[in-house]
C-alpha cells in the first residue's frame, strides 16, 4: 500500500476529487495548510500598501491506495491540479505498513 500526500492549489480541489472518484479511489483526507516552496512566497498590494505574503493557502490531500493503483493516482492529481503557473504544488508517495478499519477490524488492503 501507498500513501500518496499532494499539496494543491484550493480551487482545484473540487476537480481532483471528481477525477479522483472517477478512478476508483474511495476516500481520502483533505487539511487546509499553509507553505512555501521554490516562490519563498510573494508580494501583494493591499489598499495602497505593499506587504508580504510568506506562506501561501494550499489544500493537502492523504490519500492511501494499493501499491498497483499508485502511479495512477499520481498522474491523476499531477494532471488534474495543473495550472502550469508555479505554486501548483507537490506530490510525495510513501510506503504504507499497516491499516485497520477501525468499525470492522479489517487490515491492509481490505482496510482500504
Amino acid at each position: 500500500m501507498k500513501l500518496i500526500i499532494a499539496a494543491i492549489k484550493p480551487f482545484k480541489l473540487e476537480e481532483v476529487r471528481e477525477a479522483l472518484t472517477a478512478i476508483g479511489v474511495r476516500g481520502m483526507m483533505v487539511t487546509e495548510i499553509k507553505g512555501f516552496g521554490s516562490q519563498s512566497g510573494h508580494t501583494e498590494i493591499y489598499r495602497g500598501a505593499e506587504y508580504a505574503v510568506n506562506f501561501v493557502p494550499k489544500v493537502k490531500l492523504e490519500i492511501v491506495v494499493t501499491s498497483a493503483m499508485a502511479d495512477q493516482v499520481v498522474e491523476t492529481i499531477a494532471n488534474t491540479a495543473k495550472t502550469d503557473k508555479i505554486g501548483d504544488g507537490k506530490i510525495f508517495v510513501l510506503d504504507v505498513n499497516q491499516a485497520v478499519r477501525v468499525r470492522t477490524g479489517e487490515t491492509n488492503e481490505d482496510a482500504v
